[in-house]
């Protein structure tokens, strides 16, 4: 019976070998050829009856498996060629119980070999231009140098933010809507040790909640309801090496920024539906136009994960407090590829452009200059090629009495006040909080607010009336 299954055992491997698809030859310890399948031959060209049962050596001299038998060592690579016929043998000792038995060698012809290789180089250059194309679709274009006021009045931010560069620290840009903090975070990114590695900008105010930690941390196959084929590639895995920049860090849901924190503290993810972690090295960089600090204290924002991105702060100033760059912001945009200005700008309309407040900041500023460039029909912006409400303001008083005798000094004064209230309701927003920030600003109650904001048919909300 136990001849019987050792007879099976012997059939069963002897199959197997038969059916592998590399050229395969095995030796005994006295050098005596005791295997070789099919596939040998017909690399080789050696049938089995001229090989099968003699020394190696008496048919092939220059085997090196013998070698290997006597030394134990495995050889790779071997380049071989009996007639036309060329291949790569790889060789390695039998080893029974520690004593060597045997030596087997596998070998595979050079046209399969030369095959692999085209292929495995075709997959190289396939990885390469992709690798290429992320880094295209995922390149920070700003660097320090397109700050305008960065040897003005942005000079002291621009050499802490270059500081803060040099660290691996997560960074807190604050500052209202349209005032650069993205420019920034690309500045940061661009002059760090990370500038060759992928950055990746999230809002995180416009991807729904419900989808946000799918995109940041990406899923595991089958972890939900039509989860996509082989899972997802999270932001946070592709900005890997680089730097992940969080817009409007303040709208993160509340149960997600307990896994961001995670990231800062651990430097690792987990996906969803996954079990295990997998770490990552990437550099958070977080902004805001959202005061975080009422946040915490509304339990809107958690006071750990605040205080771990508040070591490097930046705060960047709003336009209105920092004029003095209006000329330089509009040369930028309008000087053409060669750093050439396209049009000119009559004086006249810097006077109104920097008299204005600006609560869109440089947005709205390269907005209206877009918007006016547009309009133009000479090489020059004139006044009334800029946007309806800039021509509105009043430019100068001699010029506006001269031009309506019939103006009076109430006339003057209101019209003044309704597009000062107007340009400072731009900047807050329609809540209560937020107008009483606006009446603030001005110097008024928030009845008063309300009142003026009827007079000059501003469009007051439907909560004013809880004041009458």
């Amino acid at each position: 019976m136990r001849k019987q299954y050792l007879d099976q055992d012997q059939e069963w491997f002897r199959a197997i070998i038969h059916s592998i698809h590399d050229g395969v030859l095995v030796i005994d310890r006295e050098e005596i050829v005791r295997l070789i399948n099919p596939e040998y031959t017909r690399i080789t060209g050696v049938r089995p009856e001229v090989i099968m049962g003699k020394p190696l050596r008496s048919v092939r001299p220059g085997a090196q498996l013998v070698e290997t038998l006597r030394d134990g060592k495995a050889r790779v690579g071997i380049y071989r060629k009996e007639g036309d016929t060329e291949y790569v043998v790889d060789m390695a000792p039998i080893v029974i119980e520690g004593e060597i038995v045997g030596a087997v060698s596998i070998c595979k012809g050079l046209t399969e070999v030369h095959k692999l290789s085209l292929e495995l180089e075709k997959n190289k250059q396939k990885l390469q231009q992709l690798e290429k194309t992320m880094g295209s679709l995922y390149r920070a274009r700003y660097t320090f140098d397109h700050i305008v006021g960065a040897r003005g009045g942005l000079s002291e931010l621009v050499r802490i933010a270059k500081k803060a560069a040099d660290s691996q620290l997560p960074v807190l840009i604050t500052g209202e809507s349209g005032t650069g903090k993205e420019l920034f975070a690309q500045s940061i990114h661009n002059e760090s040790r990370r500038a060759h590695r992928p950055f990746i900008p999230v809002n995180c105010a416009a991807i729904p909640a419900a989808l946000l930690e799918s995109e940041l941390f990406g899923y595991e196959e089958g972890s939900f309801t039509h989860a996509k084929k082989g899972g997802k590639t999270g932001l946070f895995e592709i900005a890997n090496g680089g730097t992940i920049f969080l817009d409007e860090i303040g709208e993160l849901p509340y149960e997600l920024q307990a896994k961001l924190l995670r990231v800062l503290q651990e430097g690792s993810i987990r996906k969803v539906g996954e079990v295990r972690e997998r770490e990552i090295d990437v550099r958070v960089i977080a902004a805001t136009n959202r005061d975080l600090g009422q946040l915490v204290e509304k339990r809107l924002f958690r006071e750990d994960l605040y205080y771990r991105l508040h070591v490097l702060s930046i705060h960047i100033p709003s336009l209105r407090d920092r004029k003095e760059d209006i000329p330089g912001l509009v040369a930028s945009f309008l000087a053409a590829e060669g750093g050439q200005p396209r049009m000119s700008v009559h004086e006249e309309v810097f006077q109104l452009l920097l008299r204005y407040e600006w609560p869109g900041n440089i947005r709205e500023l390269k907005n209206t200059m877009d918007y006016a460039m547009c309009m133009a029909e000479g090489r020059e912006i004139q006044v009334h090629n800029l946007p309806a409400y800039l021509q509105q303001l009043p430019r100068n008083f001699a010029d506006l009495a001269a031009a309506d005798p019939g103006v009076t000094l109430r006339e003057v004064v209101e019209n003044a006040e309704r597009q000062w209230i107007s340009a400072t309701l731009r900047q807050f927003g329609e809540d209560v909080e937020e107008r009483k920030r606006a009446a603030n600003k001005l110097g008024v109650s928030l009845a008063t607010l309300y009142n003026k904001m009827r007079k000059y048919n501003l469009n007051p909300s439907d909560d004013s009336k809880s004041l009458e």
